[in-house]
């Protein structure tokens, strides 16, 4: 069901205002079409395999804000890149869903498109095609963007190339000029591996909240203790919240871990955007005033609804 619906204006470029507004979130992100396949025997190489598929909208970006909606943000505003064969289809089943739309219009290519491989187990396993995803840039941002802007959320893939990373550096000097607070998902663990996770930290620094998995988190920090990886991390930002999948959440802060969330029990079908679900619950709690257990609490209840559900969205 969409909540506080707002239609925004699509452009092919350029700059746009996002109007007037009070403790709005401005998500800068991916959106990404979805084909997503459930298999329950193990793939046959070179020949069929049953599968059950359905084709969705979907991007961390995208869905996380789409989960803001649903958990009572009424303001959610979502600035991305899109082709132009399918922007019709997402900017409806985005503003559906609540999100006021910002979508570039990329004529050159065609929209993301991943392919979820979801198994027995609910795992999944990405074919990432990114499209016009990454192609976002710095003249597709402006500071007034972020007017009436309370908290602005950045997806983690926006930092893998180097176009859309200038943007997110761009958008990060934007809000910490007006002091608005900014978190990072990570994204995936794969683009850190290419990128670096030194240069990925300090791309992301000045952020107020990180948002890893457990894997990113290791990864991010070289520590194979998650407890450890999530406090070493809050050294480095205001808030470190780490995702444990089926344990749960890590809060810490100021270096030290100050809270272990438990978990929702849940029948898990697809953990295809869980993650985004725990994000998007999260910072709706926040800009409704809760502290951060209190946001990882809430986060850890809309992951729980995920992972029973196919696709990334509510």
């Amino acid at each position: 069901m969409a909540r506080g619906a707002h239609r925004g204006g699509t452009h092919r470029g350029g700059r746009m205002s996002s109007g007037a507004g009070g403790g709005a979130l401005l998500v800068i992100g991916d959106v990404v079409t979805d084909v997503v396949a459930r298999y329950r025997t193990p793939l046959a190489h070179g020949t069929d395999t049953a599968a059950e598929i359905r084709t969705l909208p979907g991007g961390a970006g995208a869905n996380a804000a789409c989960w803001a909606a649903r958990s009572g943000c009424a303001d959610v505003r979502l600035l991305a890149r899109v082709g132009s064969e399918a922007r019709e289809w997402h900017e409806e089943r985005l503003r559906r869903a609540g999100v006021r739309t910002h979508l570039v219009v990329d004529e050159a290519v065609p929209t993301a498109t991943v392919i979820c491989l979801v198994d027995a187990s609910a795992e999944r396993t990405l074919l990432t095609d990114s499209g016009a995803a990454l192609r976002l840039s710095p003249a597709d941002w402006s500071p007034s963007l972020l007017d009436g802007v309370g908290r602005l959320h950045l997806s983690g893939y926006l930092f893998f190339a180097d176009t859309s990373r200038q943007l997110a550096v761009a958008a990060l000097e934007s809000a910490g000029e007006r002091g608005v607070p900014v978190s990072v998902d990570p994204a995936s663990t794969g683009f850190i591996k290419e990128l670096g996770a030194d240069r990925f930290l300090a791309s992301v620094e000045g952020v107020e909240t990180l948002l890893p998995n457990a894997d990113e988190a290791r990864l991010l920090t070289g520590l194979t203790n998650v407890a450890d990886a999530a406090a070493a991390l809050s050294g480095r930002v205001g808030v470190a919240v780490v995702t444990l999948g089926g344990d749960g959440a890590l809060v810490a802060r100021a270096g030290a871990v100050t809270a272990r969330v438990p978990p929702v029990p849940a029948r898990a079908v697809d953990s295809t955007g869980a993650g985004d679900a725990f994000t998007g619950a999260f910072l709706a709690a926040r800009l409704a005033g809760a502290d951060p257990v209190a946001a990882a609490t809430a986060g850890c209840r809309a992951g729980a609804r995920a992972v029973a559900t196919v696709g990334g969205r509510p």
